[in-house]
């Protein structure tokens, strides 16, 4: 299972994701699932995904190959609207491709979930999430993060912390972090590394630069976590009982 998280905000852009695939309880390894694509000083685009393993390769693998070409690719496209629609018709064709009858009737599961963000010079940041049909939605401000594989445990503290207007990076990724957390220590199938990466809204000043990856033994998140759950249990002892209780 995966767990991926991307963020839309007034001050930029944050994505995170976890590096665990599993089939099964005894087949566990670890695949990177943010993917970077970018024009130094003039487009930054990051792609998340979760879903079926070899359909998110493909897919991803046919998106790099055709950058060599003559044809639509993700460097080239006027907007990320475009960029959308690219990787939609890109997933479409690919499970087109690997998904018959029999393999159908058996109940394999071809479908995938991409998360696709970033900023174009000349238009704001923005982020889509791209469904397993190939169609799609885009953040707003009144929606302005999207999860995609294991989102339930961790969905809570994003709902209470995350506003596009006043939250800041620094915030969203401890909020990330937390998120993570809380899905891990509810979910085998998620995992450590963590990768995460933000973005600052309209500053091209610098190359894009690699996702800061979070392992087991990183100080501070395990700190951050240690913090959470000790708050957790104060939080909760001060909470106060009802008379009913003793009945």
């Amino acid at each position: 299972m995966t767990y991926c998280v991307a963020m839309r905000l007034k001050a930029g852009l944050l994505f995170a994701s976890d590096t665990r695939t599993n089939a099964g309880v005894d087949h566990i390894a670890s695949f990177g699932k943010m993917h970077q694509f970018q024009i130094p000083h003039q487009r930054e685009i990051v792609i998340l995904n979760a879903g079926n393993l070899a359909t998110t390769q493909s897919v991803l693998s046919l998106l790099r190959q055709r950058l060599q070409g003559e044809g639509e690719h993700l460097l080239n496209v006027p907007s990320l609207y475009d960029a959308a629609v690219l990787v939609g018709r890109t997933l479409k064709e690919v499970v087109a491709r690997d998904s018959d009858a029999r393999s159908l009737s058996q109940g394999v599961d071809f479908g995938a979930n991409f998360l696709l963000g970033g900023q174009i010079k000349g238009e704001g940041p923005r982020l889509f999430h791209i469904y397993p049909q190939g169609n799609f939605i885009e953040a707003t401000e009144d929606t302005p993060y999207f999860q995609i594989g294991e989102s339930k445990y961790g969905k809570p503290i994003i709902d209470r912390v995350i506003k596009y207007d006043t939250t800041q990076l620094p915030e969203a990724a401890k909020c990330t972090l937390v998120s993570f957390d809380s899905t891990i220590r509810s979910n085998l199938s998620v995992g450590l590394p963590i990768d995460i990466l933000m973005l600052r809204a309209n500053q091209f000043e610098q190359a894009m630069q690699p996702p800061h990856r979070i392992g087991r033994e990183d100080p501070y998140f395990n700190r951050l976590r240690e913090g959470w759950s000790e708050g957790l249990r104060r939080v909760f002892e001060d909470l106060p009982d009802e008379p009913w209780f003793d009945a």
